[in-house]
């Protein structure tokens, strides 16, 4: 008898019948026309990449860090605030590093999740960091590592947020009989308002992706152009170093991280943590647990994950794996790393992708950032 996945029992072979239909996962090939492919499937493109009426709110000096909280428009919904993180006292020229929040089924804070700001570090996002990030602010030591490091929000996170009152009542409903609370973080930690909050966004993303299909667009595209209006600023500032930027991020900020990588020619240098995979070994149970950013519609009838992360070869690459990561398959993060590392000898720079792989489940620890902040610093800074 032949097995079945998981997810979808009797009709695994519905699998099979997609791809009688078109070709699933096709191998695309680094370059221009990948590029232009991707562009095309994000489907966003409202008017050009910049960020309009940016305003510096407040500067601070705190544990070795000049910062700003600066805010601009996309052109559509609330403010977009970031922080800018440079080390304290240094003047000049700085290569810049666009630090990726992570999508963790935690909508409430976005930046706060990987960066400490000018008031004391909200309660849960402490827990969240001891889990994911070894309890370090990861972008505040890259910034003291000296680097300018900017941290924005973006869609359906922090500032950018969806009020409450604005979801539908079923997601309402549905998450005030859910508990998100995570089993090793103690209950008392969390707010409801908080808790309740993360529970409805997780099942308002469904409802976000409706309204993307709707309109012709997708959630990745939407997440990854006001990324790109980020990295613009970023590059664009007279204290940031010429000749392109770098950008890294943990799993949803993996995400984040690849779709910047493919599509940004400021990028100069990426890093996607623990968000890499083939989407054939995704199949058996690691579809439910992803964001829709990971799925752009119709993506897979051109590539595959893997393709689109290493579509601007040779621009340098890095990926760092998580072997016991229960968001993927040992299988599939090393068919990826098999995938990309081809791709890139396809176009004679091998040596511009490094793939790493570390023991432990889903996470960006502290030898992970060493490692990856040394690699951001050869490649930004020499």
């Amino acid at each position: 008898m032949k097995r079945q996945l998981a997810h979808l029992g009797e009709y695994t072979d519905l699998v099979t019948a997609a791809g009688r239909s078109r070709e699933l996962f096709p191998l695309a090939e680094p370059g221009r026309r990948t590029q232009r492919k991707v562009r095309e499937i994000l489907s966003f493109n409202p008017g050009p990449e910049k960020p309009k009426a940016v305003r510096v709110e407040k500067r601070w000096t705190c544990d070795g860090i000049d910062a700003e909280l600066i805010t601009w428009s996309v052109g559509y919904g609330p403010r977009t605030q970031a922080w800018l993180l440079r080390p304290a006292g240094v003047r000049g020229k700085l290569p810049g590093i666009v630090a990726l929040h992570d999508h963790g089924a935690f909508k409430y804070y976005g930046k706060e999740k990987i960066a400490d700001g000018p008031t004391a570090t909200p309660k849960p996002m402490r827990d969240f960091r001891n889990i994911y990030y070894a309890g370090r602010p990861y972008a505040n030591e890259l910034a003291r590592r000296g680097f300018a490091v900017l941290v924005p929000d973006v869609f359906l996170w922090g500032s950018r947020r969806f009020e409450y009152a604005t979801i539908p009542p079923w997601d309402r409903s549905t998450a005030e009989q859910l508990d998100r609370t995570p089993a090793d973080v103690s209950p008392d930690a969390w707010s409801r308002e908080v808790n309740v909050y993360n529970a409805a966004t997780a099942c308002h993303e469904h409802t976000i992706a409706r309204y993307c299909r709707v309109l012709g667009t997708t959630l990745a595209g939407i997440v990854s152009h006001e990324d790109r209006i980020a990295a613009a600023y970023l590059a664009g500032r007279s204290d940031s170093q010429p000749g392109g930027i770098g950008c890294v991020g943990l799993s949803g900020g993996g995400c984040r991280s690849a779709l910047l990588q493919a599509t940004c020619k400021d990028i100069r240098a990426a890093v996607i943590v623990g968000m890499m995979s083939t989407y054939t070994q995704m199949l058996d149970h690691n579809i439910i647990c992803h964001t829709w950013m990971l799925f752009p519609h119709a993506w897979s009838h051109h590539g595959d994950w893997p393709d689109l992360a290493a579509c601007r070869a040779p621009s340098p690459l890095m990926v760092q794996y998580d072997m016991e990561d229960e968001l993927f398959t040992p299988a599939g993060m090393k068919a990826a790393h098999r995938r990309i590392a081809s791709h890139y000898r396809s176009v004679g720079a091998g040596s511009n992708y490094e793939g790493q792989f570390y023991g432990g489940p889903h996470k960006f620890d502290a030898e992970m950032q060493e490692n990856a902040f040394g690699w951001l610093a050869a490649k930004l800074k020499g």
